[in-house]
């Protein structure tokens, strides 16, 4: 991301301007909607082993991520969120970086 477009944001939850500290998992996934206001539903994809049939069970994650004003990723970005403290009832992580815009 460019400084240029990061510079306007006055958010205290923005985990890069605001006071939002970010701590544990770092993940990277797919934003699948953005219509919530300031939140971005990351899909990540992983796979489990099932030894009962010896192959693999391919599985999906559904986290809600705080998206803030500076960034607004949109649906299709492939961005990075980081675990930080309870936003509100769902929202545990915050959108850190836009790894590529869709």
């Amino acid at each position: 991301m460019n400084k240029e477009e990061l510079v306007d944001c006055h958010d205290p939850k923005c985990p890069i301007h605001g006071n939002l500290k970010t701590r544990g998992a770092v993940l990277t996934g797919t934003v699948v909607s953005s219509k919530a206001a300031k939140t971005a539903i990351v899909e990540i994809p992983y796979t489990r082993f099932l030894y009962k049939y010896e192959r693999y069970l391919r599985k999906r994650s559904r986290i809600p991520a705080y998206n803030p004003t500076c960034l607004s990723a949109k649906e299709g970005d492939i961005v990075k969120i980081a675990e930080t403290r309870k936003l509100s009832k769902t929202k545990a992580f915050a959108v850190i970086d836009i790894v590529k815009r869709a």
